[in-house]
């Protein structure tokens, strides 16, 4: 089903994600170390031990491609601010690093191209990381000066604000599964990392509210839960990791507490007083940012300690992660969001797309098939009603894909990681050809 811009409702805004530590290169513009420099230099942590040094370079390409988001009729483009780079030390800016992106967002506004930015895509600056990081209460404090200090320079050309990219991941795939840096697993780390991060994006929100900011809102990330059979155990198991991935940070945010069944396994590693926190994460959203990539079917696993499940293969098609394509599941959480937690408040889908081991001189003819499969998922819920005002691919260029190294290809743009040559697929030309507009 191949659907254009004119299948949804007037305004609604199409353009492509990234994220700075993944393409921009941070080897230039006095950015400083992070741990993800030190994750990656890690035997074992990294596929090749690569990292994000030079990445696509878009620290000095970013005008290229920003002509390839223009060239492709997108509305809107999703950025990050590396926190790495605007204070190298997590406290002390650089002006290098503020200059880049005052530079970056006045490239979007030339070209047409409204700016969706992202405070924090996982770039912990490294002398944060050696006082605790996400499990330390006083980075909660640094992140919000840090909000501040790029809010002043940025906060009247953007469009939105998101205070946080998938804390799920930054919480617990990272503290708990120990997949992403700083490679921890540690329940009582994941429990810290779990609110810490959450108080930590409450503390922003108000710090900028404060400063007249109207544009505010969280990125999420969501992973349909089905259970393995019918089964009592099987079914808690799929409950428990809904409440984990999906139920964890919109409840607290929404509703002002965390779900019973994942406070059993967490409770006892909590922080000391954290429910004297909830209200300051509870600050209103302006918006809500929906990722959402695959479903994952679950089964208990009694002789495994808590949370005690296990994944099962499901039948569906994967994409080169291994990750099932499940569109339905993307129209779950957008109906969901709108039905139980944000009623009528806007709703993006910040990031949607998939892995593929693409080569420059063939069709990439499976994206395009999951791309407008997922657009339609999206038109079907806002049938159904919800407020969706935006769709964002996931990515527009190849690049950095985190612990895969190099070699996960997420693009709508080939990247020749060697000479770093940019060469649009047939899935950007697909695209590029459904927002193309009458005029």
């Amino acid at each position: 089903m191949t659907l254009s811009r004119f299948d949804f409702p007037e305004g609604f805004l199409f353009g492509a994600a990234t994220a700075a530590y993944q393409i921009e290169g941070m080897r230039h513009g006095a950015a400083g170390p992070c741990h993800w420099d030190t994750f990656a230099a890690t035997p074992g942590n990294v596929v090749r031990a690569e990292d994000g040094a030079l990445a696509c370079d878009h620290y000095h390409r970013w005008p290229e491609d920003l002509d390839l988001l223009r060239a492709a009729n997108m509305d809107a483009y999703r950025f990050s601010t590396a926190w790495n780079r605007v204070m190298p030390d997590g406290v002390t800016v650089n002006p290098e690093g503020l200059a880049f992106y005052d530079r970056l967002v006045d490239g979007m506004l030339e070209r047409g191209l409204k700016p969706f930015q992202t405070l924090y895509h996982w770039e912990m600056p490294s002398a944060l990381a050696d006082r605790g990081g996400w499990t330390n209460r006083d980075t909660c404090h640094r992140f919000a000066d840090f909000a501040e200090t790029v809010t002043r320079t940025l906060g009247d050309r953007v469009e939105t604000i998101a205070t946080i990219n998938e804390p799920w991941c930054v919480a617990w795939l990272s503290h708990f599964m120990g997949i992403h840096a700083p490679g921890l697993r540690d329940i009582r780390a994941a429990a810290r990392a779990m609110h810490h991060i959450l108080l930590a994006h409450g503390l922003t929100v108000d710090r900028l509210r404060g400063m007249g900011q109207k544009n505010l809102g969280v990125v999420l990330n969501f992973d349909y839960a089905q259970p393995a059979s019918d089964s009592a155990a099987d079914i808690r198991a799929a409950a428990l990791w809904d409440g984990i991935f999906n139920r964890w940070f919109i409840e607290a945010i929404t509703r002002r507490t965390y779900p019973a069944n994942v406070l059993q396994g967490l409770g006892p590693h909590m922080p000391q007083g954290w429910q004297d926190d909830m209200a300051t994460i509870a600050q209103p959203l302006d918006w809500l940012g929906v990722n959402y990539y695959t479903r994952h079917i679950l089964a208990h696993d009694a002789g495994a300690p808590w949370p005690a499940l296990r994944t099962v293969d499901g039948d569906r098609p994967k994409t080169q992660m291994g990750w099932e394509i499940y569109p339905e599941g993307l129209h779950h959480f957008l109906t969901r969001m709108a039905k139980d937690h944000v009623g009528d408040l806007p709703i993006y889908v910040t990031e949607n797309g998939m892995a593929n081991p693409d080569l420059p001189d063939l069709p990439d003819t499976v994206r395009e098939e999951f791309l407008f499969a997922h657009l339609a998922a999206t038109k079907r819920a806002i049938s159904d009603g919800a407020n969706v005002r935006g769709f964002f691919y996931w990515s527009l260029l190849d690049n950095y894909e985190w612990a895969e190294g190099y070699e996960k290809r997420f693009g709508l743009v080939h990247v020749d990681f060697d000479s770093l040559k940019r060469t649009p697929k047939s899935s950007y030309h697909a695209l590029a050809r459904a927002l193309a507009r009458n005029d």
